[in-house]
């Protein structure tokens, strides 16, 4: 019997009430250009230390396989209990789910980023100095009104948030995945995008209609200051996912305000709260929503963002932020509390890393490793050990007593 459908015959209905707090990038790295102490270790969390103290098993995921960094999409599908390895998703389908763009059979989504480029035509900022959402939008808008088709594909453009947005390619014959059209560091230029499978016709197809689309949006950007370029990812057509309560036995929702994290969401069947703007009122609405659900997903951006500006400072004050406003939760407290990460996001490394993430699980029944603090020292002597995140969602269950016994 394969493992999902034994988790499957064993699983109980319940009342029990599970929360997945996410806080993006929660990972770090001691160094001695910190004093030896990672973010986690150096912020005050005075009402994350009274929870650990209350009670809590700790310890840390893997969230694809050792050594290997996850991106953001597999890092929250691993969390969610889909193997990475398996159910291997596109950014750009993430990302134009998130926007609220309807994904039709047969398209091909991308997610980018607006970059500057020299006058060699080699990214120095990936980001473009992370611009306003407001000049996003007008970048927008004004690819999208000098490019609405190319040959007999259809573009939909749409603005996200700062930087980000997403191409959606519409018409016949087209299929992914393809290569990035993004070197993922400075000093490189653009690389041309490739057919993942070079006998695949949809791919080659839509590897030639990126380059096309690269030859007619660039000289719409070329005057642009600092975003006089973009760079693409996930280049791919969404794929089937089995849905969420069918496989968990529980209505889930979501409250993220980034749309890739939304998009993760409804890829997987989670009801997307909107409105929330921070994390304050995000717990504020999981209060509010507490008894129309039995899974929530809440996200919190802001560690992963300082990490990647390598900002040691600034990710501890995010923790602290995010600790300030825990005890709104706290208020109603679910029956099975997680609090992690999708991957580190070490500031030594300014970007996502493969270093295990550490982990919190407070429920009646998950004991207490007698720990003072929620940190990376202390989760490496947590109960919970190293285990991969796929099975995150499982170990809820069985504290939320989800799952029969097996066996005589």
């Amino acid at each position: 019997m394969k493992l999902d459908a034994l988790y499957s015959e064993l699983t109980l209905k319940t009342k029990a009430k599970l929360a997945l707090v996410v806080l993006d990038g929660l990972g770090d790295l001691a160094t001695p250009e910190q004093n030896n102490m990672t973010p986690l270790e150096a912020a005050t969390t005075p009402n994350l230390d009274a929870l650990v103290r209350s009670g809590c098993a700790q310890g840390r995921m893997i969230p694809v396989a050792p050594g290997i960094t996850p991106g953001s999409g597999p890092g929250h599908l691993g969390l969610f209990g889909y193997d990475p390895l398996e159910f291997q998703v596109g950014r750009g389908v993430i990302e134009a789910l998130g926007l609220g763009l309807e994904l039709r059979p047969g398209d091909v989504a991308a997610r980018a980023n607006f970059a500057t480029l020299d006058a060699r035509g080699v990214v120095t900022d990936r980001r473009a100095g992370r611009i306003a959402t407001e000049i996003c939008e007008r970048l927008c808008a004004k690819l999208a009104a000098q490019i609405k088709s190319i040959g007999d594909t259809e573009v939909l453009i749409k603005a996200g948030k700062e930087h980000r947005f997403v191409v959606v390619f519409r018409g016949p014959g087209l299929e992914g995945p393809l290569t990035d059209a993004d070197p993922n560091r400075e000093g490189f230029p653009i690389p041309t995008v490739r057919p993942r499978d070079e006998n695949n016709a949809g791919q080659k197809k839509m590897a030639a209609l990126v380059a096309d689309f690269y030859k007619a949006a660039l000289p719409v950007l070329a005057k642009e200051k600092p975003a006089n370029a973009f760079l693409m990812r996930g280049i791919a057509h969404q794929p089937h996912i089995p849905l969420f309560e069918e496989r968990y036995r529980l209505r889930p929702a979501a409250l993220a305000v980034y749309p890739m994290y939304k998009g993760l969401a409804q890829l997987v069947g989670m009801k997307k709260v909107e409105g929330p703007a921070t994390i304050a009122e995000q717990f504020e609405r999981y209060l509010v929503e507490y008894p129309n659900f039995d899974f929530f997903f809440i996200h919190y951006k802001y560690t992963d963002k300082a990490g990647e500006d390598g900002n040691f400072l600034a990710k501890m004050k995010a923790l602290e932020d995010f600790d300030a406003a825990l005890p709104i939760l706290l208020r109603k407290k679910p029956d099975v509390l997680v609090l992690t990460g999708d991957h580190s996001t070490p500031v030594a490394v300014q970007g996502h890393s493969w270093h295990p993430q550490p982990v919190l699980l407070h429920s009646a029944v998950s004991g207490s490793d007698k720990l003072e603090r929620f940190t990376e020292t202390g989760a490496n002597l947590g109960s919970l050990g190293i285990f991969e995140s796929k099975y995150l969602i499982r170990l809820m269950q069985a504290n939320a007593r989800m799952f029969d016994k097996f066996g005589a």
